[in-house]
C-alpha cells in the first residue's frame, strides 16, 4: 500500500471519526434533555445530529459513494445545520416571544430549503476529487440564505448578549462552535465550499470542548480570607 492509499483512507476515517465525534454529543444533548427537559438541550442536539449527517455524506462522497439524492441531502444539511444550532442560543436572549417567532421562521424557512433540495436534480459534477466543491443553483442558494443569514445574526448577538452577561466559558464556546460551523455553511452556500471542511473540523472541536462537562473550581465563601502563596 502505497503512501497515497494511506492518506486516503487516513482522510475518510477522520471524517468517520468526527462524524463518531458528533454523534457522541448529540446522544448528551438528548440525555440531558431527558433529564432536564430543556428544549434548548433539545436543539443543540438536534443541529449536531444534522452536522453528523453532513459529515456522513462528506465521508461516503470521498470514499466514492456519488449520486444526486445524496447531494440535495448535504446541501440541505448545510443549510439547516446553523438554523438549528442556532435555535439553541435563543435561550441567552431571554426573550420568549423572539425565541417562539424566530423558532417558527427558522423551522419554516428549513422545511422550504428541504423542498427545494427534493425536487432540484444536482449533478455529480459538483464533486472534484471526493470533495463536494460545485455550487448548488442559484434557487437553492437564495433560499439557504433565509436560514443561514438569520441565524448567523441571532448566533453573533447570542455572543455578545453573553459576554456582557457572563464569562461563562461553557456557553462561550458552545456559541462560538456553533457559529463556526454556520459560518462554514453560510461561505458554503455563497461559493465557497471549501471553507465548510475546515469549518466543520474547528466548530466540532469548539463545540465539544464547551458541551463536555469542564470542571468549574468551587466558589470560595463570602468573606473568607484570600490565601496568598
Amino acid at each position: 500500500m502505497g503512501v497515497v492509499d494511506l492518506q486516503f483512507y487516513a482522510i475518510g476515517a477522520s471524517l468517520f471519526g468526527l462524524c463518531a465525534l458528533l454523534v457522541i454529543l448529540c446522544v448528551r444533548s438528548a440525555l440531558h434533555y431527558r433529564e432536564r427537559r430543556v428544549a434548548t438541550e433539545l436543539m443543540w442536539g438536534g443541529g449536531l445530529a444534522l452536522a453528523a449527517g453532513a459529515m456522513a455524506v462528506e465521508a461516503f462522497v470521498y470514499l466514492g459513494y456519488v449520486n444526486s439524492p445524496l447531494l440535495q441531502l448535504y446541501v440541505f444539511l448545510s443549510a439547516a445545520i446553523v438554523g438549528i444550532l442556532s435555535l439553541g442560543a435563543t435561550k441567552v436572549l431571554r426573550s420568549p416571544r423572539i425565541a417562539f417567532g424566530y423558532t417558527v421562521y427558522t423551522l419554516g424557512a428549513c422545511a422550504a430549503v428541504g423542498v427545494a433540495c427534493l425536487v432540484t436534480p444536482l449533478s455529480t459534477g459538483m464533486v472534484t476529487q471526493g470533495i463536494i466543491t460545485g455550487n448548488p443553483p442559484l434557487s437553492l442558494i437564495l433560499l439557504s440564505t433565509l436560514v443561514t443569514g438569520p441565524a448567523t445574526i441571532v448566533l453573533l448577538a447570542a455572543s455578545v448578549v453573553s459576554l456582557r452577561r457572563s464569562w461563562r466559558i461553557q456557553t462561550l464556546l458552545m456559541v462560538a462552535g456553533a457559529l463556526i460551523l454556520g459560518a462554514g455553511g453560510t461561505l458554503y452556500i455563497a461559493s465557497f465550499p471549501v471553507a465548510l471542511y475546515y469549518a466543520e473540523f474547528i466548530g466540532i472541536f469548539v463545540l465539544f470542548l464547551g458541551l463536555v462537562s469542564l470542571p468549574q473550581p468551587a466558589p470560595r465563601p463570602a468573606g473568607a480570607p484570600t490565601s496568598i502563596s
